[in-house]
């Protein structure tokens, strides 16, 4: 796709030349592509908030918690790839405007169900829509844009892809709070309403490589990383020595085995491994890993936290996280802007510092009858933090890549994130379990802080694995 731009008007982008004859402005180009991924993203902890009141209604035990995000983060996180193929091959704009659709018909069942099985069931088909969403609208956004505001963009798409995770237990508790938690999920109608008309007039379509899909690697993946969230799920009703728990965590580290082992001779891999050779790629994904599960598993039990021991309603417990979730608002377009002249590494070193000490710091306060306002400096902390690492990371995932590739690349760094809130979620839960952890006044701190030194424990692994990005990433786009 050929981009050219109207040296008069620096905020606007003139589309593919030969499909259009307007111009398009470059604000609607990035609400067009940001809107439908904040939705998406939204979805990933916008049930934390109301999870007390689930379980209450649909007679929902701890295990069905973890899955009614779980699911929706394992089909996310499996199916993006897949997704980002189909779109090379499809069309790109086609193929994530099926991903629209099938998510808006997906959260009407999720609003409509009565048990626990059927929103579970709801919330995967919801995964499934997201993996069509969140890869292509970077590669739709890139291609929509001209080289010399690629940067910006991408800041800014990453800002919103992180306010979308970090407000889900706001918007969630608000709404839940002053309709019903069925709400939730009716919120998503309106919203892609708006959006599939807006992706039609300001984003082009658009192909990649055409090449089959990896339909035998898909399944090694995604059978991989099922089976060792399932294994941790039940590791400590089953013992962790049980033969189904260390049978289920065999089979995750033998499918993972032959998925690389396929995709090292296989002619057109679902995740090629030569992207790999990019250190800037390589880190990222390492640290996208390592983020997810100490911080998104300590954001879902946090806010249970606020509800459950605090005595918070949805909507009370979500405007506490503020001083969290707000941050970023600030940080991350900021953090956009930087990474083009200070590169990649001293933002998302520092972003991954204050998340791990912020996590340390709240395990060392948790005790039962602590104030609110004593853990407000570590809720700064870790939203300041978050806002450094989501522009960059973005940022270094598409730096070394040819154009061909940034639908691969997004959707690999994607799955790496959703692949950790999925592990995150379950070792957290487990651990907090394995300590005595109860979803009652009483006994949710014992558990709470051990689950999160692990989780501080996972993101400093990420802070080690940033001081290998190449000082120079970052910085490479602008020029």
């Amino acid at each position: 796709m050929t981009i050219t731009t109207d040296l008069s008007t620096p905020d606007e982008v003139s589309p593919a030349v030969g499909t259009r004859t307007r111009v398009v402005p470059l604000g609607i180009a990035l609400l067009a592509a940001s809107l439908p991924m904040f939705m998406a993203t939204l979805d990933n902890l916008v049930m934390t908030s109301a999870l007390p009141v689930i379980s209450t209604d649909l007679h929902a035990g701890v295990g069905d918690l973890q899955w009614f995000v779980n699911a929706y983060t394992l089909c996310f996180a499996t199916l993006m790839l897949p997704a980002a193929t189909l779109g090379d091959r499809l069309g790109r704009r086609r193929v994530f405007l099926a991903g629209i659709t099938i998510f808006t018909l997906a959260s009407i069942i999720s609003a409509l169900s009565r048990t626990p099985e059927v929103l579970i069931g709801a919330r995967a088909l919801q995964g499934l829509g997201a993996a069509a969403i969140m890869p292509l609208s970077l590669t739709l956004l890139a291609a929509a844009v001209p080289a010399s505001k690629r940067a910006m963009a991408i800041g800014v798409w990453g800002g919103v892809s992180g306010l979308g995770v970090a407000l889900g237990p706001v918007i969630g508790g608000a709404v839940v709070d002053g309709i019903s938690w069925q709400a939730i999920f009716w919120l998503n109608v309106p919203v892609a309403l708006v959006a599939i008309p807006l992706v039609l007039w300001a984003l082009d379509e658009s192909f990649g490589r055409r090449v089959p899909l990896d339909v035998p690697g898909v399944l090694l993946v995604g059978g991989s990383v099922f089976a060792a969230v399932w294994a941790v799920v039940h590791g400590n009703d089953d013992g962790w020595t049980s033969f189904t728990v260390l049978g289920t965590l065999a089979a995750a580290a033998v499918l993972l085995v032959a998925f690389v082992v396929r995709e090292s001779r296989v002619r057109f891999p679902v995740v090629p491994l030569r992207l790999f050779r990019s250190r800037s790629f390589s880190v990222a994904n390492v640290a996208a890993l390592g983020f997810s599960i100490g911080m998104m598993g300590a954001v879902f039990l946090l806010s249970q936290y606020l509800q459950i021991v605090m005595g918070y309603t949805p909507l009370q417990a979500g405007v506490r996280t503020l001083p969290w979730t707000a941050a970023p608002m600030v940080v991350a377009p900021i953090a956009g802007v930087l990474v083009a002249r200070v590169g990649v590494r001293p933002l998302l070193t520092v972003g991954l510092l204050l998340q791990a000490a912020s996590l340390a710091w709240m395990a060392a306060i948790v005790v039962p009858g602590m104030a609110y306002s004593e853990v407000v400096p570590a809720f700064v902390m870790a939203g300041v933090g978050m806002g450094l690492t989501f522009a960059p990371s973005a940022s270094a995932v598409l730096a070394d890549m040819a154009e061909d590739d940034h639908a691969t690349a997004s959707s690999i760094n994607a799955t790496m994130r959703e692949m950790g809130i999925a592990i995150g979620i379950a070792v957290l839960t487990a651990v907090f379990l394995a300590a005595g952890g109860a979803l009652t006044p009483t006994g949710y701190a014992e558990g709470l802080r051990p689950a999160l030194i692990v989780g501080a424990i996972s993101v400093g692994i990420a802070v080690l694995a940033s001081v290998f990005m190449p000082a120079r990433t970052g910085r490479a786009i602008r020029e």
